[in-house]
């Protein structure tokens, strides 16, 4: 069979980045002062950081059923069947409605739950489309990125406190607060939701606590204490001269790694804002080593 591996943008997966991957997105709508936008189509990072830093009111929305069957439909066209990997359920409706959807195609949609987002989630659109590559059957794939699917982890150190308030995430009050103490959280996204993880006082300090996190997570939850066997990945917020320093630490400490730099997706900047930094890992699939 022919097998499509598609995502949404929610992925970081820019539409020309996806013609080179030989992977298939769909743009995701963004609200902005009451007019729709789709990422990566009439909405690039710079536009939507432009607006977000001129107090425009944005919000994230979901795909219309309309234009996800649409999207399948054309890749149908061309294939057998399309692995679908949409953002994580517990952040987004969106992974329901798909996997509604998917039962009127009588086998020929695969919609992977598993529970990421971003940089993390650009990696299991990469697993599957070199499963595809291996021969796996597109159900086989569903079930082995659904398998791992807590083999990942992402942590955020946030520069601001006004998009976390914006978005209702923390209180007036604990903004306020938060920001005459100068601290700055440092968040994990682990599977289904963004969390508090830590706080920090400067950005020196959250990427301590992040590669404090991370060294953790590679000898106790990966069992791969130099990474070699896991992939790496700095995303960010607007600063790439400030990513790629951080790659550079990060490549110090474990030189036998892969990793790769890419902005964090707008479906996560939209509520932590400008000037973030995050790094993440995903296990390498054993199918694939």
């Amino acid at each position: 069979m022919k097998i499509a591996a598609a995502t949404d943008s929610n992925s970081g997966i820019t539409q020309d980045q996806a013609k080179q991957l030989g992977v298939h997105v769909l743009p995701m709508p963004f609200i902005i002062d009451g007019q729709m936008y789709y990422e990566g189509v009439d909405l690039t990072h710079e536009e939507f950081f432009r607006r977000m830093e001129e107090g425009a009111d944005i919000t994230t929305s979901q795909p219309s059923p309309g234009e996800v069957t649409d999207f399948w439909d054309k890749l149908l066209e061309e294939y057998d069947a399309v692995v679908y990997i949409p953002m994580s359920s517990g952040l987004s409706g969106s992974c329901q409605t798909a996997m509604l959807l998917a039962e009127d195609y009588e086998g020929k949609i695969y919609v992977v739950n598993n529970q990421r987002i971003s940089v993390t989630q650009m990696q299991s659109v990469l697993d599957a489309r070199d499963l595809i590559k291996k021969g796996y059957a597109a159900a086989q794939i569903r079930n082995i990125l659904e398998e791992t699917k807590f083999d990942s982890s992402i942590y955020v150190t946030v520069t601001t406190l006004k998009y976390l308030k914006k978005g209702g995430r923390i209180t007036p009050a604990a903004a306020m607060l938060g920001t005459l103490l100068q601290i700055k959280p440092v968040l994990t996204i682990q599977g289904e939701k963004l969390d508090a993880f830590s706080k920090a006082r400067t950005l020196k300090q959250g990427k301590t606590i992040m590669m404090t996190a991370l060294k953790k997570d590679l000898e106790t939850r990966f069992h791969d204490p130099e990474a070699r066997h896991t992939w790496l990945k700095i995303a960010y917020t607007c600063s790439d001269e400030m990513a790629q320093e951080f790659k550079e630490t990060v490549a110090e400490i474990y030189p036998d790694a892969n990793i790769c730099i890419a902005p964090l997706s707008l479906s996560i900047a939209c509520h932590i804002g400008p000037g973030c930094l995050a790094v993440a890992c995903s296990g390498h699939l054993k199918e694939l080593e």
